[in-house]
């Protein structure tokens, strides 16, 4: 049985490889948490239309992103929270997922995956989105 937290982290996963300039050959396989057994075919599915939506629109998030970040670029930031928050952004901006969930979530993936800092800095920058969307009732 998948949970949609599965499918997040094998989705982050994909977009890691991505960015990173590796192709989704390299994640035949591979997705799925360190040390454990890959992902099961149906989290992967799910996991690769997350994926595919959320890289899609990472030009509009990480303009939006980098309104909060003037002093840390998209660019210069590590490969896992660029991908966390361009993930988390979709996940608000498209209304399906309460913005408070997708944050959370997005802490989640920050704190397995990236550094001692980086659930604190997704954290902070996902809800100055959540705020602002909130204050022009785009969320």
């Amino acid at each position: 049985m998948s949970t949609q937290r599965d499918v997040r982290r094998c989705a982050l996963q994909a977009m890691y490889q991505r960015d990173a300039g590796n192709g989704d050959e390299a994640l035949i396989g591979s997705l799925g948490s360190e040390g454990e057994l890959p992902a099961a075919e149906e989290v992967r599915r799910a996991a690769a239309v997350l994926a595919d939506a959320a890289w899609s629109t990472r030009h509009e998030a990480d303009l939006e992103i980098g309104r909060y970040t003037p002093e840390w670029p998209t660019h210069r930031q590590p490969l896992v929270d660029r991908n966390v928050l361009r993930l988390a952004w979709w996940e608000m901006i498209r209304g399906a997922v309460p913005p408070a969930l997708a944050i959370n979530e997005a802490i989640e993936l920050a704190r397995e995956f990236g550094t001692e800092r980086s659930s604190a800095f997704v954290n902070a920058v996902l809800d100055r989105v959540r705020r602002e969307r909130e204050g022009a009732g785009a969320v």
